[in-house]
């Protein structure tokens, strides 16, 4: 059945971010980037519009003529910089979702199948191979600290971009619920353990809670927000290694996770939940009211004072 370019159009607006329109037009690993990084942060998403007649002809098998198997795709710096990119957000987010994963494990694998998506995008291919070779060879030079993201994705992408190629021609495609299948899978495997991590209490706090998702009870809206924000916890982890982001201070990060586990609202809690989970917490361990347990009463109650301090303290001074 021909694909028709209207319908393109509408998956397009609709559901651009989520690669809908590259998942009818049969580019799986398009749309699974997509799906993965919310249409290539928003940028590649409202640069697809140029390129849907193009693909849209592909699809119906009116497009260019197919490269010969065996040669060499022309050297391409928009896929390398995506490659960088995607490399880098991926070995990110493992580090933010998987803390108690050694990160010379961790890391290069994350940056390896980030590279590997990008470099599968559209006809092209390359080996995998060469890039988990380059991304654990990168990594353990610099001990797998965050910091080897960066070189890491740098060094895959040159050796995705040296094993380029085209894939084959007339390799048979799957039915829809079988690509939907793999689809779901796969993104499976990079949300599991962001919500791991959000339920654990193991992801770091990078920014506040988006408003709109107040609505929402708590364990839902924590885990729609480490999905949500990813993008923005990881990019503002890369300012910080590069500089641009004056890092905070010694132990401060772990002392807002403490203090957010004595009030038991999860990482990233809006102020509200902040100040009712404390009012509440306060009222409950009071000494006055526990004398029977008067010690234990008395270490929560100061537990509880020190953790609103640790996480209103700076709201209200700013506000002050």
């Amino acid at each position: 059945m021909g694909k028709r370019l209207l319908v393109a159009y509408g998956l397009w607006a609709l559901g651009g971010p989520l690669g809908l329109h590259h998942l009818y037009l049969g580019r799986d690993s398009h749309a699974l980037l997509w799906m993965l990084t919310l249409g290539g942060f928003g940028a590649g998403w409202l640069g697809d519009l140029w390129h849907l007649p193009g693909w849209v002809a592909a699809a119906n098998g009116a497009g260019p003529p197919g490269q010969r198997v065996g040669s060499v795709p022309a050297l391409s710096a928009l896929r390398l910089a995506g490659q960088v990119a995607v490399g880098t957000y991926f070995g990110l987010a493992a580090a933010l979702a998987l803390p108690w994963v050694p990160q010379l494990l961790a890391q290069p694998l994350a940056v390896g199948l980030g590279v590997l998506l990008v470099s599968s995008v559209g006809d092209q291919a390359s080996e995998a191979p060469s890039i988990f070779a380059a991304a654990f060879l990168a990594s353990l030079l610099f001990q797998g600290r965050v910091l080897a993201v960066l070189p890491s994705s740098l060094a895959a992408s040159i050796a995705a971009q040296r094993r380029r190629r085209y894939k084959r021609p007339g390799a048979p495609r799957p039915r829809l619920p079988a690509r939907l299948y793999h689809l779901g899978l796969a993104y499976l495997a990079f949300a599991a353990p962001l919500a791991y991590g959000v339920l654990s209490g193991a992801a770091g706090v990078l920014g506040p809670p988006l408003r709109w998702l107040g609505a929402l009870p708590a364990l839902p809206r924590a885990v729609a927000e480490r999905l949500l924000l990813l993008p923005l916890r990881a990019g503002r982890i890369l300012a910080k290694l590069l500089g641009f982001v004056s890092p905070e201070p010694s132990g401060w990060s772990e002392r807002r996770q403490r203090a957010y586990k004595v009030l038991g609202i999860p990482p990233g809690a809006a102020p509200e939940d902040v100040h009712r989970s404390y009012r509440e917490l306060v009222k409950l361990w009071h000494p006055d009211h526990n004398r029977h347990r008067a010690e234990e009463a008395e270490r929560r109650f100061i537990e509880l004072q020190e953790a609103y301090e640790v996480l209103a303290g700076p709201r209200r001074a700013a506000g002050g």
